[in-house]
């Protein structure tokens, strides 16, 4: 009797152990412990911030203590706001079929900086570019099939 009662529960914590494993490895169950990778972020064209990581091919580097950081949001009822370093940026934006773009009004402040160079390359992208790309966290402002001529980073 002691060696079925033995036996018994030797078979009930082996299929505890084994289920609890299982379950575990589907991501099931209560496993505190367990790190889960969260599935990727789907980033939209609007409401979000596009911090500008490159203009033309050339990287742009954190600003310097008297500059803010470049970047653009755009909201669903097509109005553009950001900074292109020193100044605001504010205007409109158009959407047409196929990822196709186009700003309109651009408008900046008009504070004098030291530095303004990617804030003067930043107007020109959003002028010239006619369609945008989104992959993965990056967005890219392109004009035709030509290499981007901005690209931004989610934050």
């Amino acid at each position: 009797m002691k060696n079925l009662l033995f036996l018994s529960l030797l078979c009930s914590s082996l299929w505890v152990s084994c289920h609890t494993t299982k379950n575990a490895e589907a991501g099931n169950g209560d496993n505190t412990g367990a790190t889960a990778t969260p599935p990727p972020m789907e980033y939209t064209l609007t409401d979000t911030h596009w911090k500008v990581i490159e203009i033309n091919g050339q990287a742009v580097t954190n600003p310097s203590a008297n500059q803010k950081e470049a970047y653009i949001m755009l909201s669903k009822d097509n109005k553009l706001q950001g900074n292109g370093g020193c100044n605001t940026l504010m205007g409109s934006y158009t959407m047409m079929e196929g990822n196709r773009i186009k700003f309109s009004g651009v408008a900046s402040t008009m504070m004098a900086c030291p530095d303004m160079s990617i804030e003067s390359q930043l107007g020109k992208v959003l002028e010239s570019c006619d369609n945008f790309t989104i992959s993965g966290k990056y967005l890219s402002l392109n004009k035709a099939k030509m290499a981007p001529l901005a690209r931004f980073e989610a934050q």
